[in-house]
């Protein structure tokens, strides 16, 4: 498969950054997803803000084209899938997922996945409360302050985005890739979710994601 995006070479695996806000790793055959916060909708509603249901599964459609695109054996999650306290839409999501029996799904816990052992021991997921390592990758919900050598660090909480201002002072934020070194901090692939700008600084690099392409803003 031809695959038109950009990439982040890491020693023996490529990084491909798609504009599905979501890392595509051939070698491994992965797709690594941050921060969907699905049931975030439900939550609000529960709190009295009536907020459609519709708009996560915009996401699980995207999720969906994914893996019929990729084929990948494993997706992992980076943290946050799920948004807080249990309501009905975890059992929608697990229920979907299963529906995909060649993929095996990972959830690496963020600050948001606060439900009870017994509902991870029930789900579709395999389930990591501390930062997993996976060849020469460290999978994290937050990013870490310390890398381990010769290895890179993938993860995701602060919903990364990027501000761009024209000749006209029209300015347009996008949600973005934020690349340091050793580090790829992935945007939040859901879509009820806020940004975060990022301030790059002299040797990072950020890829700006439009609903066409990702494109390189700095480098």
């Amino acid at each position: 498969m031809k695959i038109v995006s950009p990439q982040i070479k890491f020693q023996e695996i490529s990084l491909h950054l798609l504009k599905e806000k979501a890392v595509w790793i051939p070698e491994l055959s992965s797709i690594f997803i941050a921060d969907l916060h699905f049931g975030k909708a439900a939550h609000f509603r529960k709190s009295g803000i009536p907020i459609p249901e519709p708009i996560h599964w915009e996401d699980l459609t995207i999720l969906t084209f994914l893996i019929n695109t990729y084929k990948p054996q494993n997706v992992y999650f980076l943290g946050d899938l799920f948004h807080s306290d249990l309501n009905d839409q975890w059992e929608t999501l697990n229920h979907f997922l299963r529906k995909f029996l060649n993929v095996n799904f990972h959830l690496v816990l963020g600050n948001h996945d606060i439900l009870s052992p017994l509902e991870y021991d029930l789900s579709t997921f395999n389930v990591f409360k501390e930062p997993l390592e996976l060849k020469n990758l460290v999978l994290s919900h937050e990013p870490l302050h310390e890398i381990v050598k010769d290895k890179i660090n993938l993860c995701g909480h602060i919903h990364p985005g990027i501000r761009l201002v024209g000749k006209a002072r029209q300015s347009i934020r996008l949600s973005c890739f934020y690349y340091k070194p050793n580090q790829l901090i992935l945007p939040a692939f859901g879509s009820f979710t806020g940004l975060a700008l990022v301030k790059p600084g002299l040797k990072d690099q950020v890829f700006g994601i439009t609903n066409e392409k990702v494109i390189p803003i700095l480098s």
